[in-house]
């Protein structure tokens, strides 16, 4: 009994560690300086609908962890070119682009790594002017309702704090470059 026990920890605990993928490690290593992440476990994405939105609980229910990246990228850094080989190096992971949208002046990109006949794996890309946003999901989400679980994400409260915060940064350094030239 001991033994069945630790092996479903084990691979339990394997499954888990395989959440973010190589692209999203490299991705944070590269812009180790421009980046904020958050962890989510179900637990904790369930929290969001403090209402109890169904909308948002259909939205999150496939969701067992995710891995948040916001990165302040500038035009010499991070341009057209290099998200272009981001979506690639997500796709030699054997994930497959799904979707690409505009949502509220972002613009989106889905992509999924399946396993069988169900998705193991979702990356959501949320780029726009200043910022790119990476969702590394084990799981998935609606492909149709991408724009609302990044708004539902934006909309709760200590979230929408940290992603405020972190775009309010680009604005005040940039105000701060101003008043010193």
């Amino acid at each position: 009994m001991k033994k069945f026990i630790l092996t479903g920890i084990v691979v339990y605990c394997s499954a888990t560690l395989l959440a973010q993928t190589k692209t999203t490690q490299a991705l944070q290593a590269q812009f180790k300086d421009n980046t904020t992440s958050l962890f989510f476990y179900k637990n904790t994405i369930r929290m969001w609908n403090q209402t109890d939105n169904k909308d948002l609980e259909a939205m999150v229910k496939d969701i067992e962890k995710m891995k948040f990246l916001m990165i302040r990228k500038s035009s010499k850094v991070f341009g057209l070119t290099e998200y272009k080989k981001l979506k690639s190096d997500y796709q030699k992971e054997d994930y497959e682009s799904v979707m690409t949208s505009r949502y509220q002046g972002k613009n989106f990109d889905v992509l999924f790594k399946e396993k069988g006949w169900s998705s193991a794996g979702t990356v959501l890309l949320v780029n726009d002017s200043t910022n790119l946003y990476v969702l590394d999901i084990i799981g998935t989400i609606d492909v149709n309702k991408v724009g609302q679980f990044f708004s539902a994400m934006e909309n709760n409260t200590d979230i929408g704090k940290t992603i405020r915060d972190f775009g309010r940064r680009d604005k005040d350094k940039q105000d701060e470059e101003k008043t010193n030239h």
